[in-house]
């Protein structure tokens, strides 16, 4: 069964149920109140006879002050305990309860009887005659009229209820087309999408903030979100083909040198191992870090940590100095710097800064650590080449690389960068670059205070 026939089913079989036990309700309790009320009004009317009864005994005939008691629709008795009626009145619409068998009660007796196919109330209650006697005083009065109401009420009733089934219907099938119509929009256009490969977003009513409207409001961010990381697929396969063609091109022409040279000249041999030795390092490298960054924000699996960062900063520099031979200059500006981080994650950004101002710079590097508006920062500063204005806003790309043939010859694959932006982010720090072209550039890391 579709969607929409379930809506449709289930919420007109829910209101019309509802509507039948309210009908069913409302018919017995006031069928209950309406009999009550009629044997309640019996009761005293018996109890009024009673007293003028006993008042009036022995003064007055028996049938003539029964008979002044008598109801329009109904009939007094006087029982013996032996069960013989003593005295019988009756209305003249009501000669047939004559009829109706006698039987003694000792207590009194109220209740709601049928005879002949008519609804009475039925009141018994003890007397005492004149010659000292227990009788029962028994009054029989019709409620059929009541019970005739009843009946009207029970058809109109079922009428209603036959006549609200069509508007109920009618409002379900409105509410499953309502409930449908994004969920029906949005099947078709995940259809067109399978069937075009196109990525497509839906129309949403933006007046609407329902549970809906936020379905497809999820669905088109997804959809942007697929797109845009289908279009950074591409690009990236497209770039990891290009980058990973030129170090295997060069591992091929040196290992078929060497096949057929590479015995007989000493030195040829030579350079053909350290360049394959090179190539080969520099496709382990730049497969580590698309690994790295074929990594969600989610799986870096980031463990956030107090942090000296002055202390931190200052050994990552010792290493980096001695690894390469490099002069670094290193500034405190405050005492106490301390940061929420990952220390590996943030060791690792550190070396890739360092490393980019390293290759592109001859020159002295200057790193600066401190706090600006209450946010622990480091700054790495080279006198490098720079970088132009219209270059800037690419460096994080992945594969960019400002200067190629200087990039070739030192070994860069354009990911440093996009591989720092990542890590950054995800660290929830704030990574940016101001460069001047022949002068040099400064990265700027904001990272998390410790508050």
């Amino acid at each position: 069964m579709k969607l929409r026939n379930k809506i449709n089913f289930y919420t007109s079989f829910l209101f019309i149920g509802l509507f039948i036990i309210s009908s069913i309700s409302i018919y017995f309790v006031f069928s209950h109140l309406l009999i009550d009320r009629e044997i309640t009004e019996s009761r005293a009317e018996a109890e009024k006879i009673v007293e003028g009864f006993n008042q009036s005994q022995g003064t007055i005939d028996a049938n003539t002050l029964l008979r002044a008691y008598l109801p329009v629709d109904g009939m007094i008795q006087i029982i013996s305990p032996d069960e013989k009626a003593l005295s019988t009145i009756t209305s003249p619409s009501e000669k047939n309860l004559s009829s109706k068998a006698v039987q003694f009660f000792i207590n009194e007796k109220v209740e709601k009887i049928k005879f002949e196919g008519q609804s009475y109330s039925f009141v018994s209650a003890p007397v005492i005659l004149a010659d000292g006697k227990v009788a029962n005083l028994q009054v029989v009065k019709s409620i059929q009229r009541s019970m005739d109401d009843l009946s009207i009420l029970r058809i109109v009733l079922i009428i209603v209820t036959f006549i609200v089934m069509i508007p109920v219907v009618i409002s379900s099938r409105l509410l499953s087309r309502v409930i449908m119509k994004p969920i029906t929009s949005l099947i078709q256009t995940m259809t067109d999408i399978r069937k075009s490969g196109h990525f497509k977003q839906i129309e949403l009513n933006h007046d609407s903030k329902d549970e809906l409207h936020e379905m497809g409001e999820t669905f088109n961010h997804m959809m942007e979100l697929l797109e845009m990381n289908f279009e950074k697929q591409e690009q990236f396969v497209s770039n990891a083909s290009h980058e990973l063609r030129t170090p295997l091109t060069i591992i091929e022409s040196y290992s078929s040198l060497l096949k057929r040279r590479g015995l007989k000249e000493p030195k040829l041999f030579t350079e053909s191992v350290e360049a394959i030795h090179s190539e080969s390092i520099r496709m382990r490298d730049m497969i580590e870090q698309l690994l790295l960054l074929a990594k969600h924000e989610e799986s870096w699996n980031i463990q956030l940590e107090k942090i000296d960062l002055g202390s931190l900063v200052k050994q990552t520099i010792k290493v980096f100095e001695n690894a390469y031979h490099r002069e670094i200059t290193f500034q405190l500006f405050d005492e106490k710097v301390e940061t929420m981080a990952d220390e590996p994650k943030l060791k690792q950004l550190l070396f890739i800064i360092l490393d980019n101002a390293r290759k592109y710079s001859d020159d002295v590097i200057t790193v600066e650590v401190g706090n600006k508006n209450d946010k622990p920062f480091v700054r790495i500063i080279d006198r490098g080449i720079g970088i132009s204005k219209q270059e800037l806003p690419k460096v994080f790309d992945r594969f960019y690389r400002v200067d190629k043939a200087r990039s070739r010859k030192i070994g860069g694959s354009g990911l440093g960068l996009s591989l720092a932006k990542e890590i950054a982010d995800a660290m929830d720090a704030d990574l940016g670059m101001e460069s001047i072209e022949g002068v040099g550039t400064t990265v700027v890391l904001e990272l998390q205070s410790n508050d």
